[in-house]
Parts: C-alpha cells; sequence; structure tokens
C-alpha cells in the first residue's frame, strides 16, 4: 500500500511545527470592520447536497463543499460520506497555526479508503458563468469568493482570449479551507483531508481544494495537537463521530446554513471596510463570512 506517512506531499513533510508557529504569528488578523445590518436579501443558503456535517466529540464543523472548484474530490466526499466511511476515524496528524489531518481509517497516515486515487484538481477553469465576486485586483490576477470559497484567480479580462472563454482559478489556502491530503504523486489523494487552522498560501495550487468550513472553526482549532514526529498525534487523539451530509438527512434533522452573499451590498461594505484597514497588508484571508445557523442542533452523539 502507498506510505500515507508522507500525508499532505512534499511540501507539508517540510513544514515542522516549529515553522507552522511560526506562521501563525506573522498571519494576518482580520481587521476590524463593522458590516451593516443585513437584510434577508443579503443571505445565501448553502444547498443541502453541498453541507458536509462534521460532529466531532469537540462539537460539530459545517463544511460547505465547492464542486466548482473540484468536482472529483467532492463526487469522492460524498461518495465516502455516504458509506459512513468517516464515522471514528480520528484526527491523527494536527500542527497548530497550520491544520488538522483526518480520512485515514488506520489512524496512523497510512490507511485509505477502497476506492481507486483521484487525479488532482488544483486549478480549475472560470467562466462567466461561475459565481465569483471580486474584492482586489493585484497585478495580474483577482481575489474574491467563489460562494464562500476564498480563490485567486486570472483577470476575466482574459476571457476573450481563450478558446474555451474560461481563465485559471484555484482556492486560497486560508483558516476553514478543506484540502486534500496525497503523497508526492500528484494524483494519489484518496480519502485522508485536512482543515486549515490558519493560512498557509505554499498549498496553493499545490493541493486540492474541495471546500470551506462555514461554521467550527473554533472546532478545527480546538483539536487536540501532535506530539511526535511531523505532527502525529500518539495518544487520546480527537475523532469524527459522525459524518452526513445534509441532503441525506430528515429535513427536521439538517442544519440550515446562510452565508453573507458576497454579491450582496453589505458584503461589498464589509470587504471595503477590511481592506482600507489593512492597507498594503490585505489577504484575501482577512475577509471573514458572516454566518448564521438554525434549524436542528448538533445531537448527543
Amino acid at each position: 500500500m502507498r506510505l500515507k506517512a508522507l500525508t499532505i506531499g512534499l511540501v507539508l513533510a517540510a513544514a515542522p511545527a516549529a515553522q507552522a508557529q511560526e506562521t501563525a504569528a506573522t498571519a494576518p488578523v482580520a481587521a476590524p470592520a463593522q458590516a451593516p445590518a443585513q437584510a434577508s436579501a443579503d443571505w445565501r443558503t448553502v444547498p443541502a447536497d453541498n453541507l458536509m456535517i462534521i460532529d466531532t466529540n469537540r462539537g460539530r464543523i459545517l463544511v460547505e463543499l465547492a464542486p466548482e472548484a473540484a468536482p472529483l474530490h467532492v463526487e469522492r466526499m460524498r461518495l465516502l460520506t455516504r458509506r459512513n466511511f468517516f464515522d471514528g476515524i480520528t484526527f491523527h496528524r494536527v500542527i497548530d497555526g497550520f491544520m488538522a489531518q483526518t480520512g485515514d481509517p488506520l489512524g496512523n497516515g497510512e490507511g485509505q479508503s477502497p476506492y481507486p486515487d483521484i487525479k488532482g484538481e488544483f486549478t480549475f477553469r472560470r467562466g462567466p458563468e461561475t459565481p465569483f465576486t471580486p474584492v482586489a485586483s493585484p497585478a495580474g490576477a483577482m481575489l474574491g469568493f467563489m460562494n464562500s470559497l476564498p480563490i485567486q484567480t486570472q483577470p476575466t479580462s482574459l476571457m476573450a482570449t481563450t478558446g474555451d472563454h474560461k481563465v485559471h482559478g484555484w482556492g486560497a489556502y486560508c483558516p476553514g479551507v478543506a484540502g486534500m491530503a496525497r503523497d508526492d504523486n500528484p494524483d494519489s489523494a484518496n480519502s485522508q483531508f485536512f482543515l486549515m487552522r490558519q493560512p498557509y498560501p505554499a498549498l496553493d495550487k499545490r493541493y486540492t481544494v474541495w471546500g470551506n468550513v462555514v461554521s467550527g472553526l473554533d472546532v478545527v482549532r480546538a483539536i487536540k495537537v501532535g506530539d511526535g514526529d511531523n505532527g502525529a498525534v500518539t495518544a487520546d487523539p480527537d475523532r469524527m463521530i459522525r459524518v452526513r451530509i445534509a441532503s441525506d438527512l430528515p429535513e427536521a434533522e439538517r442544519p440550515v446554513v446562510q452565508v453573507l452573499d458576497p454579491a450582496s451590498a453589505a458584503f461589498r461594505t464589509l470587504a471595503d471596510g477590511v481592506r482600507e484597514a489593512r492597507g498594503a497588508d490585505f489577504s484575501i484571508c482577512d475577509i471573514v463570512l458572516p454566518v448564521q445557523v438554525s434549524g436542528a442542533p448538533a445531537p448527543a452523539l
């Protein structure tokens, strides 16, 4: 079996805990900005089929899947979730200031699902129909949101010069972004994944982004940090107790997640305030989308 002990591959293997701690210490902190009161039209409801519910012993994490960015990986996450594959699996590798990794049925970094590995989806093609709201346009690029996912993309103006009238885009590894683990083979992702605790832009375009935590980042950051080599959790690791896709639950048991719509005026006011406050230090990771969760609470598991 392929050694998943290489976990997230060459970049992460070269990032010891001390380096990750330094990254956390210097990472941008969201600038204080007071968003205006939002009307009901300012909110976008996450589709139930794109809402992954991860109930852990630390609390509930809600992830919005991003099929526009990584359709093959989203399909795999839905498949494994619907097979109850993730239930009971531990967070076997956790580095403070970096990420929390899970999805290994063996719990040691060497396991995977019985399904074939997935071809890497490190970038995607963004067209005029892709939901995208720009917030900044550094030279030769655009930063913004595709639904709740922070992304970087080539300028929209380039669409007129491409054969498919689309441009490249990729997810930005901000706090809460969900990525797929792999070894040094770029097409070796399978079932192991990680949730970002802090920004780590060195991963951009090298590891597939398939979703974003819309609620429960505090839970991700509360997951027990590793005490072994390269962030391995050697004793009493935290675990996912139950993982479900919201659309597979009865309506009475589904949480309803609404995220401030990037297309709304309220979002524009928020983004402009953060960008102005941060100035030259602005990062797309500085913008934290307001979220409201209603409906069924997390069950006692």
